[in-house]
């Protein structure tokens, strides 16, 4: 779920984890809107985490195409990697990137009642730091592109600011997300001392495709001898561990903190729609 695009030296081995990770963080989309459907509501769920995630992927997407499809990008790429002129972006990453801004909106799309009918909570809605924090970034790749396109060159000198810069913007706004995009939903749980409603499956699935992802990076290093894939990119690799911190972190508070009794899963959603109408009518109050 949170493959970042941060295009590297292309590697002589590739480890037979990659796979499976993608495989996992691909299915990872699919267990929250299937809960949605089954239960016909997404109560329990926050707007908040599809919509920025969805608008992250569209960052991921661009910024893939960008690096696999555009020649030109790819030439300014290779100019300022004389070493490695090839960014390590393949089709599959293309199709990943696309598969999950397909599943992320489809997620988001369901908490519009008049597409699927949905029941919905009384405060749900997207909120206004994730509105702002959205409008923020759209706003930042706009400036660049402007800058970019009234710089020495027109943006096609890789030696100076180029388009290239643009789709890197791009790609660290894709960081920047993954980064925030689970606090609304952490604290959705924690206000409501309930996990009903959020799918703990995509959490796990995330985690195990994290798992593997780092695998693979300490593998190919093992392999190779080259310790760089792992020191020479701390951002990447520190936003995998903060994608796997937040994944402990829903697994705690869904067994640990807010754990449900054994009872029937019709009178645990029924007493946490109460609570989520109480805390809805509490919020219109203020």
């Amino acid at each position: 779920m949170d493959l970042v695009l941060l295009p590297t030296p292309c590697s002589n081995t590739t480890s037979s984890y990659a796979p499976h990770s993608t495989a996992s963080w691909s299915l990872s989309f699919y267990p929250q809107p299937l809960l949605n459907i089954r239960r016909h509501s997404t109560t329990g769920t926050t707007p908040s985490f599809p919509f920025i995630n969805t608008l992250g992927f569209i960052s991921y997407l661009a910024s893939t195409l960008a690096f696999y499809a555009s020649p030109l990008i790819r030439h300014q790429y290779a100019m300022r990697n004389l070493s490695a002129p090839h960014p390590t972006v393949q089709f599959n990453d293309v199709v990943f990137a696309l598969h999950a801004v397909i599943l992320s909106a489809l997620t988001w799309s369901m908490f519009a009642p008049r597409i699927w009918g949905f029941e919905q909570g009384a405060a749900q809605k997207v909120g206004s730091v994730i509105w702002g924090i959205a409008i923020g970034c759209i706003l930042v790749v706009i400036v660049v592109t402007i800058f970019v396109s009234s710089s020495p060159g027109r943006g096609y000198d890789a030696e100076r600011w180029a388009w290239i810069d643009v789709i890197y913007t791009v790609s660290y706004l894709k960081l920047l997300i993954t980064v925030i995009k689970y606090i609304p939903q952490v604290y959705t749980n924690y206000r409501r001392k309930s996990t009903v409603g959020w799918s703990i499956g995509q959490i796990m699935l995330d985690l195990v495709g994290g798992v593997l992802s780092v695998v693979q990076l300490v593998i190919d290093s093992l392999l190779e001898g080259d310790w760089s894939g792992v020191t020479g990119n701390p951002v990447k690799l520190g936003l995998g561990y903060v994608s796997v911190i937040f994944d402990v972190i829903f697994i705690l508070q869904r067994y640990v903190f807010y754990r449900q009794p054994k009872r029937g899963v019709k009178e645990a959603e029924a007493e946490d729609g109460e609570r989520s109408r109480l805390l809805g009518e509490r919020e219109d109050e203020r």
